[in-house]
């Protein structure tokens, strides 16, 4: 599988390239801004492409045939880059994936996405934008997955999840959102999926096939 990481040197962005590239032998096109960051995603297994998510990116597409969008701005930065990153920039990736024949895409998203009314009120414009980009994603007839984590960290991963509306789990390491992404983007069953994610108890693999 060609795949093209968007947001490939964040915090999950480059544990996202290490597991498909060097795990799982894939090609994988890592799409940065800041041509500064090319030897370090190669080191991963990646292949650079600079690109700017708030510009024409659609070139980035060639010869691949599924997308990780892992990009983001922070739940703490202004509304507007919010809205230039997590929703047009989300918007226009779905675009270009759906005018460039790609077919399958996997969001990771938020927990409340689309639901500001539920997080803490510093994040609501965050929330909104993701929940417009996670729609588009759900109208683009695209063969999607939507991950929604809650609250990241960055411990050590353990290769379990949970659900966290029933297991009460408020926090997940960014390495098994990392995992988690790498393991379903083969998995036709998860194909119009919206998964929210906690640590928990069950193995990946055993939690998409259950």
């Amino acid at each position: 599988m060609n795949v093209l990481v968007i947001g490939a040197n964040g915090k999950i962005g480059r544990q996202i390239v290490q597991k498909l590239a060097l795990e799982k032998g894939y090609f994988v096109r890592a799409m940065i801004r800041d041509v500064h960051q090319t030897e370090a995603l190669e080191k991963l297994g990646g292949k650079p492409i600079i690109a700017d998510l708030e510009k024409d990116f659609r070139y980035a597409y060639d010869e691949v045939d599924a997308v990780v969008f892992t990009a983001g701005s922070g739940g703490h930065t202004g509304p507007d880059k919010t809205i230039a990153v997590d929703q047009d920039g989300a918007i226009r990736a779905i675009q270009f994936a759906k005018e460039k024949n790609v077919p399958r895409f996997v969001m990771i998203s938020s927990i409340h996405a689309g639901e500001p009314d539920k997080g803490p009120s510093s994040l609501a414009h965050y929330l909104t934008a993701k929940g417009k980009a996670d729609q588009a994603l759900i109208e683009s007839g695209l063969d999607y997955t939507i991950i929604r984590p809650v609250t990241l960290t960055d411990g050590a991963g353990t290769g379990k999840v949970s659900d966290p509306a029933i297991s009460g789990n408020t926090t997940i390491p960014r390495a098994d959102v990392a995992a988690f992404a790498s393991a379903v983007l083969p998995v036709k069953e998860s194909y119009g999926k919206i998964y929210e994610l906690a640590t928990g108890e069950t193995e990946i693999e055993h939690y998409l096939t259950s």
